[in-house]
C-alpha cells in the first residue's frame, strides 16, 4: 500500500475534490471524526468546511494547516468499505491524527478502489501535530498495516505502477509530453537489438519512430522523428525531433544501448526464457485473439507487422517481466513470420499494430498456387514438431547413437595420435 501526503492552506479545496467524485459516482464517504453526519448522508462541501474552521482556533503556528493524504491499495488487494474505513483510521492513529476532525473518502476513478482523508495537522490549542521523520513513520504505518490485512507489499507496488506507461492519447494534445513520458523510461529499462524491435516495443503505447538523414551544411547527418499514432497505426499530429527529448533517446543513444543489450540478453539466458512460454500458448490455440490474450496473461504482448494484403511479415514478442524484446526470428524458425502466416490463413487481422506509416513492405503475391496446399501443410507441421521439441526431451536412441559417435573418435585419436 502507497501512501502520498500532501498539505495546504484551503480546506474547502480539498473537500470540493473529493466531493466531486463522490458527486459523480466514482466516491463515497466512509468514515468520519467530529466532523457532525448529515440526518440524509448527504455531506456538503460549505458546511464540512464551516466544521473544520470551528475546530481552528484564531492562531496557530503553520501556513498549511490542511493535510490531505491518498492510500493506495494494491489492485489485487479486495478490500470492502469497513476494512478501507479502518485501514484509514488505524493509519491516522499510527501518524498521530486519530484524534483530529477528519473526513474518510473512497475513490473508484482509475480503476481501483483507494482512499483520500482529509484532516487538519493543527490541534484546538493552535499546535502543529509532530511532523517530524514523517515520511519514514509513513513507511512504518503503512507496512503494519501491510501485514495485519494481508496486503501487497508497497515496494511490489511501486515496481508495477513504475513499470505501466499510459499510451499516448493524441485528442488529449501536449504529444510532447505524453511521448517524452515513455519514450525515457523505456529506453532505459527495455532491452532491444534493433530499429524493429524498438518501434514494435513503443506501438503498445501508440508512437511511431522512424529514421532520418540528409545534409546540413555539406555535412553527412541522422536523426530520428517520434510520432504518436492512432487507433489504425497512422501518424496524427506533427513529428517531434528526438533533440526535443534529450540525448538519450536519439541515433547513437540508442545504438549503445542496443549494442549493450545484444551482450546482457545473451548473457542473462533472455531467448531461452522466452521460447518455451511463446511455444507452449502456440500449442494451445492457432487462434491470434485468444494467443494474443493468453500471451498477454503471461505478461507477453504480441506485435505483427502486415503488408497491405494483410500478410504478416514480421513477428515481435515483448516480455514484460525481463523487459526484453524479440524478434521471431531471434527466437527460431518455429517462431518465425511464415509460420505465423500460415497458422493465422484461416482468421482475419484483430487488434493491434499492424503497419506504421511510411514503412515499406516486401512485395507478396496476393494469392498463392493451389499446388502449393501440400507444401504449406507440411511447413506448419514441420513448425509444430519443432515447437514440441523445445520441450520434450531427445530420444534415447539418439543418445545411444551420439556414445557410439564419441567411442568412435576416442578410438581414432589414441590409434593416430601422437606416441611418447
Amino acid at each position: 500500500m502507497i501512501a502520498k501526503i500532501t498539505t495546504g492552506k484551503d480546506i474547502y479545496g480539498a473537500l470540493a475534490y473529493n466531493q466531486e467524485k463522490v458527486n459523480e459516482g466514482l466516491g463515497k464517504v466512509l468514515a468520519s471524526n467530529i466532523i457532525p453526519e448529515p440526518e440524509d448522508g448527504r455531506f456538503s462541501v460549505a458546511t464540512c468546511t464551516e466544521a473544520f474552521n470551528r475546530w481552528l482556533p484564531s492562531h496557530y503556528r503553520t501556513e498549511k494547516p490542511v493535510i490531505h493524504i491518498s492510500l493506495n491499495p494494491h489492485p489485487d488487494d479486495n478490500l470492502t468499505d469497513e476494512q478501507l474505513a479502518d485501514i484509514g483510521s488505524e493509519y491516522l492513529q499510527l501518524m498521530g491524527y486519530g484524534a483530529q476532525p477528519y473526513l474518510i473518502f473512497k475513490h473508484s476513478d482509475i480503476g481501483r478502489e483507494h482512499i483520500h482523508i482529509v484532516s487538519l495537522q493543527v490541534d484546538s490549542e493552535g499546535k502543529k501535530i509532530n511532523d517530524s521523520k514523517r515520511n519514514l513513520r509513513s513507511v512504518a504505518a503503512t507496512e503494519k498495516l501491510e501485514k495485519k490485512y494481508g496486503l501487497h507489499r508497497a515496494k511490489e507496488q511501486k515496481q508495477l505502477e513504475q513499470w505501466q506507461f499510459k499510451p499516448v492519447d493524441a485528442e488529449k494534445g501536449d504529444l510532447k509530453k505524453q511521448i517524452g513520458s515513455v519514450i525515457k523510461p523505456t529506453v532505459a529499462m527495455y532491452r532491444f537489438q534493433t530499429m524493429g524491435e524498438y518501434r514494435a516495443l513503443l506501438s503498445l503505447y501508440n508512437i511511431g519512430v522512424e529514421e532520418v538523414q540528409g545534409t546540413r551544411s555539406g555535412k553527412p547527418y541522422r536523426g530520428l522523428l517520434y510520432s504518436a499514432l492512432d487507433v489504425e497505426g497512422n501518424k496524427a499530429g506533427t513529428p517531434i525531433k528526438s533533440s526535443a527529448f534529450g540525448k538519450t533517446v536519439g541515433v547513437s543513444a540508442l545504438e549503445e544501448r542496443m549494442e549493450k543489450s545484444t551482450t546482457l540478453i545473451k548473457e542473462k539466458g533472455y531467448r531461452e526464457r522466452l521460447r518455451p512460454l511463446v511455444a507452449g500458448v502456440m500449442q494451445e490455440t492457432g487462434n491470434e485473439t485468444e494467443l494474443r490474450q493468453k500471451l498477454q496473461g503471461k505478461d507477453i504482448d504480441l506485435y505483427l507487422r502486415r503488408n497491405n494484403t494483410g500478410r504478416i511479415t514480421g513477428v515481435t514478442f515483448i516480455d514484460h517481466q525481463s523487459r526484453c524484446v524479440l524478434n521471431g526470428s531471434r527466437l527460431g524458425k518455429e517462431f518465425s513470420a511464415n509460420v505465423f502466416n500460415d497458422l493465422f490463413r484461416e482468421s482475419p487481422a484483430v487488434e493491434g499494430h499492424t503497419k506504421q506509416a511510411g514503412e515499406k513492405e516486401p512485395f507478396t503475391p496476393a494469392a498463392e498456387p493451389f499446388s502449393q496446399a501440400n507444401s504449406q501443410a507440411g511447413h506448419i507441421e514441420s513448425a509444430i514438431s519443432s515447437l514440441f521439441s523445445i520441450f520434450s526431451p531427445e530420444p534415447e536412441s539418439y543418445y545411444e547413437n551420439q556414445q557410439q559417435v564419441r567411442k568412435k573418435r576416442k578410438k581414432k585419436k589414441r590409434r593416430y595420435g601422437r606416441q611418447t
